[in-house]
């Protein structure tokens, strides 16, 4: 099993080094100049040729390329002397000659060209509201997905079946987007009276009183936009998967046994079928953690997907790269977690090199 895991981490570090070349690739090669927007209109060219110079710009691609993946990589080459020190806290492992070392450090992913500050605080800020929206929805959509699922493929070709595909088809034909809109504006404007929520808004802020608050309710909105598509993906695949099992051999002969009706679906059906779920779920988390962009840009969430559109509008590379790594990393992780997950849910997988 470490093998495997060592192997799969292997792999993964070369995903994200080759996401990090192609995307800092197109945006470098893009004919935008970032160093003249960080002033705007008015500014000369030599500020801005000064300010380029500064953020490194007017090197080579490879340079500036190779430049970035030396500040990402936890493992540098560094020049040793206080400011290094000061900008990447870094541990030295072994002198290399010419006051250069090979170091240890935590990924250093530079700051923003627009704010002055650094990536790492400004993605620290967004990820927890774009993990909870994405824990949230993802959780409403297990949920509601699972029930609809099992109960359509206990009475195959009911009404109740009819109503689940029905639904879970108009789910999934409608991006996520479109339903963020119609729930602004039919819960959050026609209907505000009723359900005291509003069009807009973070889940943590100030209050009237100029107090930091959380406003739990502003989760609801976008938590059910995000979803919807999920549970549509869920239960399709929940009736498949229920209806395949329970025609199987050993359903038979559990329910010849004299076991009960939910022993016999939680027990011995509904595991089985769960493979195919957990592969949509764990999909569509990553989605949904990476961003959920137009969903967060609807309700003005302030989450990871706002601060990733933002950065794109003013060109700020290192918060696109660093929201980009982010989202790489996540697909990597949790691909690793859903292949192990697929051993302990069915005994018939086995893990290579385990």
């Amino acid at each position: 099993m470490l093998a495997y895991i060592f192997r799969k981490l292997a792999y993964g570090a070369v995903v994200l080094v080759l996401v990090v070349v192609i995307i800092s690739s197109i945006i470098y090669l893009a004919p935008v100049d970032p160093a003249r927007l960080t002033f705007g209109q008015r500014s000369d060219v030599e500020t801005v040729e000064a300010k380029r110079n500064k953020l490194g710009l007017d090197e080579p691609l490879y340079m500036q390329l190779g430049r970035y993946l030396n500040d990402i990589s936890p493992l540098s080459i560094l020049v040793t002397n206080p400011e290094n020190q000061e900008k990447y806290a870094y541990q030295k492992l072994i002198g290399l000659g010419n006051n250069k070392a090979l170091v240890a450090k935590w990924p250093y992913l530079r700051e923003s060209y627009q704010k002055g500050r650094k990536v790492s605080e400004m993605l620290a800020e967004a990820i927890p509201k774009t993990l909870l929206l994405a824990l949230s929805a993802i959780g409403l959509a297990l949920i509601i997905g699972l029930v609809l699922g099992i109960f359509a493929a206990l009475r195959p070709n009911s009404w109740f079946d009819n109503f689940a595909v029905t639904l879970s088809v108009i789910g999934i034909s409608v991006p996520s987007y479109v339903s963020a809109m119609i729930m602004a504006l039919v819960f959050g404007y026609l209907l505000q009276d009723w359900t005291g929520l509003e069009v807009q808004g973070s889940i943590y802020g100030l209050d009237d009183f100029g107090e930091e608050k959380y406003f739990w309710k502003n989760l609801i909105l976008p938590a059910f936009a995000l979803g919807i598509r999920p549970v549509a993906i869920i239960t399709q695949l929940t009736r498949s998967a229920m209806l395949e099992v329970l025609s199987q051999d050993y359903i038979r002969t559990a329910k010849a046994k004299g076991l009960s009706k939910m022993k016999v679906v939680g027990k011995h059906a509904l595991r089985n079928a769960m493979n195919p779920v957990v592969t949509a779920v764990s999909g569509w988390f990553a989605s949904l953690l990476a961003g959920a962009f137009f969903v967060e840009n609807v309700f003005s969430f302030n989450g990871l997907g706002q601060l990733t559109v933002n950065a794109m509008l003013n060109y700020d590379i290192p918060v696109v790269l660093g929201a980009v790594l982010f989202t790489a990393v996540a697909f990597v992780l949790i691909n690793l977690l859903v292949d192990i997950l697929y051993a302990f849910l069915d005994p018939r997988v086995k893990v290579q090199g385990s």
